[in-house]
């Protein structure tokens, strides 16, 4: 097949787009203090971010697999009243502005909130400005895509080998650990993947639910803008990282998502 031509108009605005996208990161790539990249990235309020972000992200990912995957399969298989709606409540903080994902966290969940007077009453738990927040917070915006993700895998999924396993008197827990949950293996890997991806560069929920508070609250974006106003050079790098990180992610799992999308 001969490869299609394009005309002039659809080329020349491809390439402003790609301009556009590309000219940031170059600037991000000629203005990085390489020389001391690595005392940069190895500064203590550098590593403490680290080891929060890792934390942070890695905990939001499993919570969004462990409560992710029941309620992406509620959508796919059980047709209820309602369904759309809730649905698409569950899955707003997808477009939802992440600042205001963390005011309404905090109205829920704080010490003055819809909630947090009874945790903190019954159970002496006090979510805000804690690490836990944190955590809730990049799961608030991180779920809603291993969620569709994996609904779409349990959509697309032949269903007809769940149906021969029951046949030969699997019961329903069996047939959904050893039948369907290999069969959506790769939509789930993926969804966590960009679940983790997406709770690592959260921002606007985080500060505002937990706080700005380093070793506690304090991930590799929020280091990023403290570091921004007075050590630029760790800002760079903390960015670069992030950066990083994100590009294999999406390299990574390209097929797979355009395959879902």
């Amino acid at each position: 097949m001969t490869p299609e031509r394009p005309p002039l108009p659809v080329i020349i605005a491809a390439a402003v787009a790609i301009a556009f996208f590309l000219i940031p990161i170059a600037g991000l790539i000629a203005r990085a203090p390489w020389a001391t990249a690595v005392e940069e990235l190895t500064r203590p309020e550098a590593l403490a971010a680290l080891r929060v972000s890792f934390v942070v992200s890695v905990a939001s990912t499993i919570l969004a697999v462990f409560f992710g995957v029941p309620l992406a399969w509620l959508y796919a298989r059980v047709a209820f009243p309602g369904r759309d709606v809730v649905r698409a409540l569950t899955t707003l903080p997808m477009i939802l502005p992440p600042v205001v994902g963390g005011v309404a966290l905090l109205f829920a969940f704080g010490r003055a909130g819809l909630i947090g007077p009874v945790l903190d009453g019954l159970f002496g738990i006090r979510l805000s400005f804690t690490t836990l927040a944190a955590v809730l917070a990049a799961f608030f915006v991180s779920a809603p895509f291993l969620v569709l993700t994996v609904e779409a895998g349990l959509r697309s999924m032949d269903r007809r080998f769940e149906e021969a396993a029951r046949t030969l008197g699997a019961g329903r827990w069996l047939v959904f650990r050893d039948v369907t949950l290999p069969l959506i293996g790769p939509s789930l890997f993926a969804g966590a993947v960009l679940a983790w991806a997406r709770g690592l560069g959260e921002f606007g929920a985080t500060i505002t639910f937990a706080g700005n508070l380093p070793g506690v609250t304090q991930t590799l974006p929020l280091a990023v803008l403290v570091a921004l106003e007075s050590r630029p050079e760790v800002a760079l790098m903390l960015s670069l990282l992030l950066l990083a990180i994100s590009a294999v992610v999406l390299v990574a799992l390209r097929d797979r998502y355009l395959r879902l999308a």
